[in-house]
């Protein structure tokens, strides 16, 4: 029976052996911090900062993506804090993948904490919209440029190593093979909208998503950071 097997541990032991509450509330926080929150939230900052029926270049600055990007990278970390609690003292590395997985695992949580942190001192904004014409932002200082090469590079990095990580936990858990097949056509269908929206031009180039392509504004004149970033009205694109 198909329900027989997809109920089936991914070893293809007869029956499931039971895990420890604090590994399975362990488990809970972080697919639903790392699998769900995190990677929307990323989603959010690169493919909404210009809305599918927004009128740009006439209406700029549209803060939804912004306020998704904030809410959900907020709420994926704080949810990470109880996975981190429920498995601090318990878990041993008994084996190498044990071990990879604790050290990764950490490693993910210091990312994390790090691009929130990060966030915070991303610097001022400026611009004609804002109190102070001058800032990190409008004027694309060093300080900005600095801080998007690493928020973009170690936000991916995060996410990629935190793919590993869940398919290392239901391996050691070895979870029932519906779990694993759940996470997988989640992150099929994340990968298949990332390359979707990429071939559609929607990972616009924030400065201009917030300022527009005026070549009077100083951020115009440097290149976007990242790749496949668009600049839909002129401009570099990398």
């Amino acid at each position: 029976m198909i329900g027989d097997w997809l109920a089936a541990p991914l070893s293809g032991t007869i029956a499931h052996a039971a895990i420890a509450p604090w590994a399975a509330w362990h488990a809970r926080c972080m697919v639903l911090a790392w699998g769900v929150l995190l990677p929307l939230g990323v989603f959010a900052a690169r493919f909404f900062k210009v809305l599918p029926r927004q009128d740009w270049p006439r209406v700029l600055d549209h803060k939804a993506w912004w306020h998704a990007h904030r809410v959900l990278q907020w709420s994926g970390v704080l949810v990470m804090l109880p996975g981190l609690w429920w498995v601090w003292g318990h878990a041993g590395a008994a084996t190498p993948l044990a071990q990879w997985h604790a050290w990764a695992g950490w490693c993910v949580c210091v990312l994390g904490a790090a691009q929130i942190a990060g966030g915070l001192a991303r610097g001022s904004k400026g611009g004609p919209t804002d109190a102070q014409a001058h800032g990190d932002h409008y004027d694309m200082t060093p300080w900005r440029r600095a801080f998007e090469r690493l928020h973009k590079s170690l936000g991916w990095l995060a996410l990629l190593i935190a793919i590993a990580v869940i398919a290392s936990g239901l391996v050691l858990a070895d979870a029932p093979r519906w779990m694993a097949l759940l996470l997988g056509a989640w992150w099929c269908a994340l990968a298949a909208m990332f390359v979707h929206w990429q071939r559609a031009g929607r990972c616009v180039d924030t400065y201009q998503a917030i300022w527009g392509p005026d070549p009077r504004h100083p951020g115009n004149r440097v290149r976007p950071t990242g790749w496949g970033v668009r600049r839909p009205a002129g401009g570099r694109k990398t």
